[in-house]
């Protein structure tokens, strides 16, 4: 019999990736879609037809429950969030909501139908914001600089005080950066991406960024799926760091980027103030140790392969957008 695994934000870059890869160890996989006049469905076009979408709402107690109780999933994943950081800024009750309030409305919905349900909670590095230490662990103390931060926090401890209260299966996974070709076009990594292969295609001029000093550790999506599959596949449940444990600048990136469609980053990329943050996070570095030790889980793509993929995937898209 196979088993069933019920994604919330499915149609998100790490929900399609986790789909795929569910799919391709045999699993029924459902995805939980809100219903929206704009609903985005270009990065599980291409499995549609393999998996089966639910209709529920992180909002509505009450969807979720009849969505649990419809598909009775073994596993859970909560990836569903306000999760893009500047617009928690814009909308804090909203982020709140979702990002905090929603993962307790799950856990409930799991409680109440099935505590025998294995759930996994999207925890995020932004938890850290003005670190405590360098790199990060699953016991540095957190402390977020944004709605979003600490809303993830809320909804970090709220799953590890179900876990512990209710003896329900629930971990929560801190992923730093993760990026793919299915990333939004807000992000930095595939404006850069993006904003290099339409220079090289003649389509802009300039690139403008804001402070290329800053720091990250970015990892592939692809990768990091797979961390939350088997953290829900260990005897006991517990919360890991996902991380490559080594950092890039944005001038790494920006660099990696423009030469790999053969030019010059600095005669095309302007730095412009507009961009830079009012508060930049310090320098987010995960240690993934734990993950390695316990999960035997590490990242197979490098920053350098992982720049050159979205690169490459940007550049099909344009070609194909102009029928070259």
């Amino acid at each position: 019999m196979a088993r069933t695994a019920l994604i919330t934000g499915i149609t998100g870059q790490d929900g399609s990736y986790l789909a795929e890869f569910l799919l391709g160890k045999g699993y029924r996989v459902v995805g939980v879609a809100r219903r929206s006049s704009t609903e985005c469905f270009e990065r599980i076009a291409h499995i549609q037809e393999q998996i089966t979408l639910a209709q529920a709402d992180l909002l509505d107690q009450y969807s979720l429950i009849a969505a649990l109780q419809t598909y009775q999933p073994d596993e859970v994943y909560n990836l569903a969030a306000m999760s893009f950081v500047p617009t928690s800024w814009n909308q804090p009750v909203l982020t709140g909501e979702f990002t905090a309030l929603g993962v307790t409305r799950m856990m409930e919905a799991v409680r109440l139908v099935n505590p025998k349900m294995k759930f996994y909670q999207a925890s995020s590095s932004e938890m850290y914001g003005k670190v405590r230490e360098v790199p990060q662990t699953e016991d540095t103390p957190f402390y977020p600089r944004s709605p979003y931060g600490v809303a993830k926090v809320y909804g970090h401890y709220i799953t590890v005080n179900y876990r512990e209260s209710y003896d329900l299966f629930t971990v929560s996974g801190i992923l730093f950066n993760h990026e793919s070709p299915r990333r939004g076009l807000e992000f930095v990594t595939r404006k850069v991406t993006n904003g290099a292969v339409r220079i090289k295609l003649g389509l802009d001029k300039e690139l403008r960024m804001g402070n290329l000093d800053a720091r990250r550790d970015w990892g592939f999506a692809g990768d990091y799926v797979k961390a939350m599959w088997l953290m829900l596949q260990q005897e006991t449940p517990d919360d890991y760091v996902i991380a490559t444990g080594q950092t890039h600048t944005v001038e790494d990136l920006v660099e990696t980027a423009f030469s790999h469609v053969g030019l010059n980053w600095r005669d095309w990329v302007v730095q412009d103030p507009a961009f830079y943050r009012p508060a930049e996070v310090d320098l987010l570095v995960g240690d993934a140790s734990k993950a390695k030790r316990v999960l035997g889980w590490e990242p197979e793509v490098d920053f350098k392969g992982l720049v050159t993929m979205m690169v490459d995937a940007d550049m099909e898209r344009w070609q194909k957008a102009r029928g070259n």
